[in-house]
């Protein structure tokens, strides 16, 4: 798969659960961070689109785990983004670090409300239309 960023980031033990591996819901808060990092990167700032009306939402997640993550690991999240009508889908990868071991294969829809009503951001798909 060819992607369009990525982020790489370091397991810290308070993410972790009692059986010593990163709990399963961490694994959204990576995912959310490097598409706010991603959206940062294409010239987005959500508070500056949120003052102007334009909100952009999680609508559903889809993840498969696939080798757990431990405290201490390095790793990378890698995604790639398409936008379809009024969804922006996010094909977002995590894998650990030396050896590109996949840990999770995970695909975020969202899509973007303008004042309060479901619509497609001219803005937002230009910035990903630049990557």
């Amino acid at each position: 798969m060819k992607y369009q960023y990525e982020l790489e980031f370091k397991v810290r033990d308070y993410e972790c659960d009692l059986q010593g591996i990163v709990n399963n819901s961490v694994y959204q808060n990576y995912l959310e961070h490097t598409r706010h990092e991603f959206m940062k990167s294409v010239g987005l700032d959500f508070a500056d689109l949120f003052k102007r009306g334009i909100v952009a939402v999680v609508a559903r997640v889809n993840l498969a785990y696939k080798t757990p993550l431990k405290s201490g690991d390095t790793f990378v999240v890698r995604l790639r983004v398409e936008h379809e009508g009024v969804k922006y889908i996010f094909y977002q990868d995590i894998y650990r670090l030396p050896g590109e071991k996949i840990c999770l294969k995970g695909i975020v829809t969202s899509t973007s409300l303008i004042n309060g009503r479901l619509a497609v951001s001219d803005e937002i798909v230009e910035a990903f239309s630049k990557v």
